[in-house]
């Protein structure tokens, strides 16, 4: 399904098809927008403009930040190492307990504060000493065309490239794009259908095949994070099923970071926005502590 109309221009990309009606249809991840003539879909950034589609956010950033890798959170890739942090705006799923929501949610296009083509990107993280990029903030996914470019460009220079992911793909897209990325974390939010369904508006097994994918038809280190949420995915049972889907189906070596959900507010600019933020709909689950790491899972 296609959000409200929007013209605007932006950088042409690829993944998507034309359907009978003249609709363009969006194949980058299995919503399968079907965009008509200055329509966006779902994420908000992939849109449907003369007579192609093209991502608005190419080349833009909400913002760059150097972390430790650790943070990513990535405990087996380049330990120890500085990362160049960078993502823009939208996200083509619509987690109820989206902790970067400002971002992820953005329907303001000054949102994206910085102006960044890929090769720039590259020469930044030699210039800050950092041996990666990370994709992050904001789903890859749904910029995936701006994260190619930039991971070649950081290849050129000697520097890595990192996805931070739901991994909500279709496979041509998928393909592609993981040839490209050394290194993922993988957010795997539930292990339930009912779970995607009612809280991301997903489907858990396109997550399931990409993870899949990604660990036995490339390269690409991977690791996987799930967000405990009481009541809602943290059923020891359902829990074990997890563990033991990821033992069997991507390996034990595949390490597993979990996390305390929180719906405090990370920051005082969020308040304003507080009646908005969909957060508030799971603030009782834990009574506003701060998230923390709870375990982390080691072969």
């Amino acid at each position: 399904m296609a959000t409200a109309t929007a013209h605007t221009s932006g950088h042409p990309v690829g993944y998507w098809s034309r359907r009978d009606d003249g609709r363009l249809q969006c194949d980058v991840c299995p919503r399968e927008c079907a965009l008509a003539d200055g329509q966006r879909g779902l994420c908000f950034v992939r849109a449907h403009h003369g007579d192609t589609l093209v991502l608005t956010t190419y080349g833009r950033s909400s913002g760059f930040c150097v972390d430790p890798i650790e943070k990513k959170p990535l405990n087996h890739f380049l330990p120890g190492s500085p990362i160049l942090s960078f993502g823009t705006a939208g996200c083509n799923l619509t987690c109820k307990f989206c902790q970067n929501h400002d971002i992820s949610k953005s329907r303001e296009m000054d949102t994206l504060m910085d102006r960044a083509m890929p090769e720039t990107i590259a020469r930044a993280a030699l210039t800050a000493g950092c041996r990666s990029v990370a994709f992050t903030y904001n789903d890859t996914v749904i910029f995936m065309e701006y994260a190619i470019d930039t991971a070649k460009a950081c290849h050129a220079v000697g520097v890595k490239a990192v996805a931070v992911t739901a991994g909500y793909m279709k496979a041509a897209a998928r393909r592609d794009f993981y040839a490209l990325m050394d290194a993922a974390n993988i957010d795997l939010k539930g292990f339930t259908q009912d779970f995607y369904r009612k809280l991301c508006t997903g489907e858990l097994d396109a997550v399931l095949d990409t993870i899949r994918y990604v660990k036995h038809e490339t390269s690409c280190w991977v690791e996987l994070t799930t967000l405990l949420i009481p009541g809602q995915n943290d059923d020891p049972e359902e829990l074990k099923r997890l563990s033991d889907w990821v033992a069997r189906e991507a390996g034990p070596e595949t390490p597993i970071h979990f996390f305390r959900f929180s719906s405090r507010l990370q920051d005082d600019r969020y308040s304003a926005n507080a009646a908005r933020d969909p957060v508030s709909r799971l603030r009782d689950r834990d009574g506003g502590r701060p998230a923390q790491r709870v375990l982390r899972q080691y072969p």
